[in-house]
């Protein structure tokens, strides 16, 4: 199954040599992968965050908003999101790099509900995680922020990655809606 069309993924990433340096791996094997899912505490990958990363495996977004649904509140109706970890060890903010989903859970005490896969540019405030608290281990997880200053809120942003993905605005497209009022 192919989860994302052409357009989908067009303007998605920046291919700025920070971006290559800080978070693309090499595309992942299936050992790669494997090793990954274990290192992580036995959590599934969803098929869709694979396929995605045998594409571009780790980068900082250039569409780096998701629009809320259903929010009436100019202020909370977009959310920023920096970047997308990559399947692998050697990067800094890959999944099991440096700064990756384990540092984030172990060090700065985030949930233990799932993988963070993603960050905002709070450095580390706030994240977006892998929910696999209704799913299972080798279910399909839920996409959710996790807000550190605010008590480790968690709030629900999308039923599957792929949706995510998909929600994901340029900074124009999430704020012209206020721009035309």
């Amino acid at each position: 199954m192919q989860y994302f069309t052409v357009n989908d993924l067009k303007d998605l990433w920046d291919d700025s040599s920070y971006s290559q340096e800080n978070y693309e791996e090499p595309i992942p094997t299936g050992e790669v992968i494997a090793a990954v899912e274990a290192a992580l505490g036995g959590y599934k990958l969803p098929a869709s965050y694979i396929e995605l990363m045998r594409l571009k495996n780790g980068f900082s977004l250039q569409r780096d908003f998701f629009k809320l649904a259903n929010d009436d509140d100019f202020a909370d109706a977009c959310i920023w999101v920096s970047d997308i970890m990559g399947i692998g060890f050697e990067k800094r903010y890959a999944l099991c790099g440096e700064i990756g989903s384990q540092f984030m859970i172990e060090e700065w005490g985030y949930p233990e509900i799932g993988i963070c896969f993603a960050s905002t540019p709070s450095a580390g405030h706030e994240m977006y995680m892998l929910d696999y608290r209704e799913c299972g281990k080798a279910g399909i997880p839920k996409v959710v922020h996790v807000d550190q200053e605010g008590d480790y809120e968690i709030t629900p942003i999308a039923d599957t990655f792929e949706d995510f993905i998909k929600g994901l605005v340029t900074e124009e497209e999430a704020f012209e809606d206020s721009l035309d009022e």
